[in-house]
């Protein structure tokens, strides 16, 4: 079955579904990056369900769905390790993800020369979307997690280190292994165990790629400085760590807020020096569209007014963030 789209459509999981139930499958193996793996498990859900797929979207649990595995061809999302899935509904437009152990694959096969082909932007989108699943769960505020700090920590030089050699260099084995093993580590929540997680940055990316249909890893790179530099008072200290610990950063200790600052911006400018849009104009983004992404962000399709686990992001504070990004 083919036919999948960057930011994977409802339309054709709901055909996934039917021809599934139809051939009585058992087992979907999905070759690609993670909107066709998103969708495999989607469709893995569905086949197993009476209702509508949606409404595990929507918060109902997933209790069980049909075994999948995947082929990667694009190390960025994750997917081929975590039990986590997220599907465009096309009636609205709302991009919204659900998760469970019953969608994680039962194999992953990851091999770094079926990534080489793939365009230099494609690549640094993902290492932009590997570096936002690190970052969901390093702002955290749960104390004393030095283990998966330094998890992610470790990832993200990883990035930093390989994330330019594999753009100039696309046939570069070991880097690209190294970045494709960087994309399961940073999903399978290996990192983000025992610690609370906040994923205000995907949840606020996510409208931008709805509404423009711009790859997923653009909008993070596009949004993610806007949230840290928002929420930067919450733990001063946290963003302080992380700029000296991975950007490098000397810490200032009469005013710690400027080395937090400063590690933002650096994270920032290695976006733009990966080829990724860092604002609203660059992404082809509008101005005029910020009150209704954000309104979406907190009240679409169900959700309650709030967002993120880190800060309580309510409507206005998402307009903020995005017009930081401006």
């Amino acid at each position: 079955m083919g036919g999948v789209k960057p930011n994977p459509l409802s339309g054709l999981v709901y055909e996934g579904i039917t021809l599934a139930k139809k051939e009585n499958v058992d087992f979907i193996l999905a070759v690609g990056g993670g909107s066709t793996i998103d969708s495999a498990k989607a469709i893995a859900a569905g086949a197993l369900y009476d209702g509508d797929f949606w409404e595990f979207y929507q918060g109902k649990p997933i209790e069980k769905a049909l075994k999948v595995a995947t082929v990667l061809t694009i190390a960025a999302a994750g997917s081929e390790g975590s039990g986590d899935s997220v599907i465009t509904y096309e009636d609205g437009m709302f991009k919204r993800g659900t998760g469970g152990e019953a969608l994680r694959p039962v194999f992953s096969i990851l091999n770094p020369e079926l990534t080489q082909t793939l365009p230099a932007y494609q690549t640094a989108c993902g290492i932009t979307d590997i570096m936002a699943h690190v970052f969901e769960r390093y702002l955290t505020n749960t104390k004393e997690v030095e283990i998966t700090d330094r998890l992610c920590e470790a990832i993200l030089l990883t990035m930093i280190k390989e994330g330019p050699r594999v753009i100039a260099a696309p046939n570069h084995y070991e880097a690209r292994a190294n970045v494709m093993w960087a994309g399961m580590a940073a999903h399978n929540n290996s990192c983000g165990v025992g610690r609370g997680q906040d994923w205000a940055s995907h949840d606020i990316e996510h409208e931008l790629s709805a509404t423009y249909d711009c790859a997923h890893g653009a909008g993070l790179a596009v949004v993610m400085p806007a949230v840290m530099k928002y929420n930067v008072k919450q733990n001063i200290m946290r963003f302080a760590q992380v700029a000296t610990r991975v950007w490098g950063c000397q810490m200032d200790f009469e005013n710690p807020l400027v080395t937090a600052l400063e590690g933002i911006e650096r994270f920032k400018k290695f976006l733009s020096s990966i080829g990724m849009p860092v604002s609203f104009a660059e992404l082809g983004a509008k101005a005029e569209d910020i009150p209704d992404m954000a309104n979406k962000a907190c009240y679409g399709d169900g959700r309650t007014g709030v967002i993120g686990g880190f800060v309580a992001l309510k409507q206005a504070d998402v307009e903020n963030i995005y017009k930081l990004a401006l």
